[in-house]
């Protein structure tokens, strides 16, 4: 049975999702980048590696915590690969101003933070231009 409509439903869902995907990382990019250009770096730890529902092993979300020269604690989610363990020392940047919404972990070993948050800005955007162009094809 055919919906009317249906795949115009999925591309906009489709486009609106790529798309919104992609102005999470490019705020996040922007963050990282402000980071990096502040200067502020500390020594932190990763705290935790939470596992997604279903032992998936493919999601799994890093926090890691910093102390500031004042002395206040700083826990934050980044990205990580997955060699990255509970305890594991890591350096962190981020801007004085606003470390809670900036604070990355810098020199993961093989990915640097901004390459990471490019790479992810570039391919949900181009999925988003993609899925465009597939439903102005099928409406035009």
């Amino acid at each position: 049975m055919d919906i009317p409509g249906g795949d115009y439903v999925f591309f906009v869902g489709m486009m609106l999702l790529f798309g919104w995907l992609t102005a999470y990382y490019g705020r996040r990019l922007a963050a990282v980048l402000r980071a990096l250009r502040a200067g502020g770096r500390a020594v932190g730890r990763c705290v935790r590696v939470e596992t997604e529902p279903f032992n998936r092993s493919d999601a799994q979300r890093y926090f890691f915590t910093f102390r500031l020269p004042a002395g206040r604690e700083i826990e934050f989610e980044d990205l990580a690969t997955r060699a990255m363990e509970v305890g594991a020392p890591v350096t962190v940047a981020y801007d004085p101003a606003d470390p809670e919404r900036t604070a990355t972990v810098a020199g993961r070993g093989s990915w640097s933070p901004v390459a990471q948050y490019v790479l992810l800005v570039t391919g949900c955007g181009l999925a988003a231009a993609g899925f465009t162009a597939v439903f102005l094809f099928t409406v035009v």
